[in-house]
């Protein structure tokens, strides 16, 4: 059977275009470090609140000029999803906010062993509260993970605690995100709106005892309102590639955005890569191919 000149042309294309939206979402993400890096000594929630302040303007003048205003408004009907989304925007608060310390404090690749063991997490978290199936593999690949963690601290003396934090910050973000349907993008848009109000009154005190950075020079006030854009546009760019891509060809780039950020904190910032950095890594990665090979062995076999 030959399918129809516009249903064989269509696919690739659409498949090649999911490529590069999923290819300038996760390469962004694993770049921000640079950004980060250009607010120097500013406190991490300054920055922090500068970037759900902002981040709630591009995302509404989105959603206005795309007229889809009415999805706040269907949420804000709905109490439950309004605490849920209040929670997830607590968690995406953090997250954020530790990553830009986590970044500003020379910690660059500590941060990005977070969001290696990010989706064994995620895992783990579904298993635990969801009832998830966990697979032989996937339990071997969150022991391998643990093994990792484990050696770290035995080495060092010292929990990463950057790293665990933002990957166990992420993971329930995402929990509670599966748990509470919302659109992608109204989700994030009302997630920042509830947080703005509080960074509002942060930032106003800032600037009312002088302590304020805002107004110190062009530059930085740029720096401050461009952290909406360089914070929405990945999320947009994934969206339009989860529509796009199979799951399971999302899920390998995933894994671009930590490894861009592990080669930044390396040979571009300087930070130390011991043989203990090593062993850890080593131990998440063989974790991940291990987790990876076993979500696509399960796919194959449902497909077949």
């Amino acid at each position: 059977m030959t399918l129809p000149r516009s249903a064989t042309s269509s696919q690739p294309s659409d498949a090649s275009l999911g490529s590069l939206y999923a290819l300038l979402a996760y390469g962004s993400w694993g770049l921000l470090p640079i950004y980060w890096k250009f607010f120097g000594a500013t406190p991490a929630v300054e920055v922090l609140c500068h970037r759900m302040i902002w981040s709630a303007v591009f995302l509404g003048g989105i959603l206005l000029v795309q007229r889809r205003w009415g999805d706040l408004r269907v949420l804000l009907k709905s109490p439950r999803q309004v605490l849920v989304l209040l929670t997830t925007a607590s968690l995406l608060s953090f997250n954020w906010g530790l990553y830009i310390y986590g970044v500003n404090s020379d910690r660059v690749v500590e941060a990005s062993l977070g969001y290696y063991i990010n989706p064994l997490v995620t895992v783990l978290l579904g298993f635990v509260f969801l009832k998830e199936r966990l697979l032989r593999g996937q339990l071997v690949a969150v022991a391998l993970a643990v093994v990792g963690v484990g050696y770290f601290v035995w080495q060092l003396g010292t929990v990463p605690w950057i790293a665990l934090a933002l990957a166990v910050s992420f993971a329930f973000y995402g929990l509670l995100r599966k748990v509470v349907a919302v659109p992608p993008l109204a989700g994030l848009a009302m997630e920042t709106l509830l947080i703005t109000p509080m960074a509002l009154v942060f930032i106003g005190r800032l600037t009312a005892t002088g302590q304020g950075h805002f107004g110190s020079s062009g530059v930085t006030m740029l720096l401050f309102i461009g952290a909406g854009v360089v914070t929405s546009m990945p999320l947009l760019w994934f969206n339009k590639a989860a529509k796009q891509l199979k799951l399971a060809t999302l899920g390998f780039f995933q894994y671009l955005a930590p490894s861009l950020s592990l080669l930044l904190g390396v040979f571009v910032y300087g930070e130390p890569f011991t043989w203990i950095h090593v062993v850890t890594f080593g131990c998440i990665w063989a974790a991940l191919l291990l987790y990876s090979a076993t979500a696509l062995r399960v796919r194959g076999s449902v497909g077949g």
